[in-house]
């Protein structure tokens, strides 16, 4: 009843039935990696391919292929410099143990020491003493795992640390201006969402549980503010639909408390702190499952979300990287049909508008983008089904800033209506995760 067994069918079976089991993977194991809820098959991609667009230069050039391929994995960049990716699901939809190490300086990659415990979906906190904390995830059985360890990266080694007070996937880490990490909310092992939420204190390593969130969620944001208070947005509820709730995180008291609620609910989605201190939230899943193009912006001081310019494509489980020019690159993700896209778009806090960008040379969603300390934004892996990307590219940013395309809207802007398909998308039933047959 795990998935697991899924894998082992396909390992085990003839030939003749691989169509069954590439249909079982689409409808039960496929979904949940890409963080929909729903059991809508994935199709094969269409013919024609995105042609990339190119704005002042902006451009992707390849780099050097991880020697794993992976997506729902971590990366994380090191005090050095060198960016640490970890775990993940690898191209057999096993939870991978393996780590590697990416070098700007050569453009490769290098395997380093492997994780205590396989995992996916989890999360990676880069500490105050150059070390990186990895918590929680899922195994290759889908369960969610309570465990915890720690990355040396003088010596290339993963130690075994305090185990949660619960185990959780799909949940967030939040290093706290004291050095604590906040781990909040997320999924157990039934697949229901959590409320709770914990502190890991590096000094002693253990876990302690703290105030328990308004609302349970999953497949949500968090982000720590100027004041040093934590955002969490949005996400699945314990219904599994999408939330349009949002709430604060006060560190002195330990308490959560409700603010503004978004003018869009959504899942999967991309938050940015920008340098003027309010919060970018763009795409997700709406609550129909669709790809959702809104954005909008989240303002501290009056505990309020505005619309802002509506994303160019409606996308979910991709990456958003604030870049030295105060831009933010939004890349790649899914689409409503479930395809991965190549596409990029630059979010201009100026003009509340986005810009399309150079395009990915790989489409790939669930994948990793991490700013580099020469302003160049690395993206590694990720899934285009049925491929897992190897693959990772480096974007360069225009300098000047683009000229808007989009005036953006101070009212609530309409969900892109869905490109029309021959079979309907019936509306997301709740637990993404059926029970494979056995």
């Amino acid at each position: 009843m795990k998935k697991q067994r899924t894998i082992t069918i396909i390992r085990n079976l003839r030939w003749g039935a691989v169509f069954v089991v590439l249909l079982l993977l689409a409808t039960h194991v496929i979904p949940r990696a890409l963080g929909q809820r729903g059991q809508q098959a994935v199709s094969k991609r269409p013919s024609q391919v995105e042609e990339p667009f190119e704005l002042g230069g902006a451009t992707w050039t390849i780099t050097g292929s991880l020697n794993t391929a992976r997506f729902l994995h971590t990366a994380t960049v090191l005090p050095s410099g060198v960016v640490l990716v970890a775990g993940g699901l690898d191209n057999t939809f096993n939870a991978t143990p393996s780590a590697e190490l990416y070098d700007p300086a050569s453009g490769s990659w290098t395997a380093t020491g492997s994780l205590n415990t396989e995992r996916y979906e989890h999360t990676a906190t880069l500490l105050p003493d150059g070390k990186v904390l990895v918590a929680g995830g899922s195994d290759s059985s889908g369960n969610a795992s309570p465990t915890a360890e720690l990355y040396d990266p003088v010596s290339g080694t993963w130690t075994a640390t305090g185990s949660l007070n619960t185990e959780r996937t799909e949940h967030t880490a939040t290093l706290l201006p004291n050095g604590m990490v906040l781990v909040a909310a997320g999924t157990d092992s039934t697949f229901t969402a959590s409320a709770t939420a914990e502190l890991y204190d590096p000094a002693s390593g253990t876990w302690t549980a703290t105030g328990d969130l308004n609302t349970a969620r999953n497949l949500h944001t968090a982000t720590l503010l100027p004041n040093g208070m934590v955002l969490v947005a949005a996400g699945a509820d314990t219904s599994q639909s999408a939330s349009d709730s949002a709430e604060l995180y006060d560190p002195t008291s330990g308490t959560w408390t409700i603010t503004g609620n978004l003018n869009t609910a959504r899942y999967g989605h991309a938050a940015t702190l920008l340098s003027n201190g309010m919060v970018l939230v763009a795409g997700g899943f709406d609550d129909n499952g669709a790809a959702s193009a809104t954005a909008e912006l989240y303002d501290p001081a009056t505990g309020t979300w505005t619309t802002t310019g509506n994303l160019s494509t409606g996308r979910s489980g991709h990456t958003a990287s604030l870049l030295s020019n105060e831009m933010t690159l939004v890349a790649g993700g899914f689409d409503t049909n479930g395809f991965a896209l190549a596409s990029a778009e630059l979010y201009d806090p100026a003009s509340g508008a986005w810009t399309v960008t150079g395009g990915l040379n790989n489409a790939r969603a669930r994948h990793t983008a991490v700013l580099l300390s020469n302003g160049m934004v690395l993206a590694a892996g990720g899934i285009d089904f049925p491929t897992i990307n190897a693959t990772a590219e480096l974007y360069n940013a225009p300098a000047p800033s683009p000229t808007p395309t989009v005036t953006p809207t101070t009212t609530p802007s309409p969900t892109a209506t869905p490109t029309p398909r021959a079979t309907p998308r019936s509306r997301p039933t709740p637990h993404p995760r059926p029970t494979p047959p056995h």
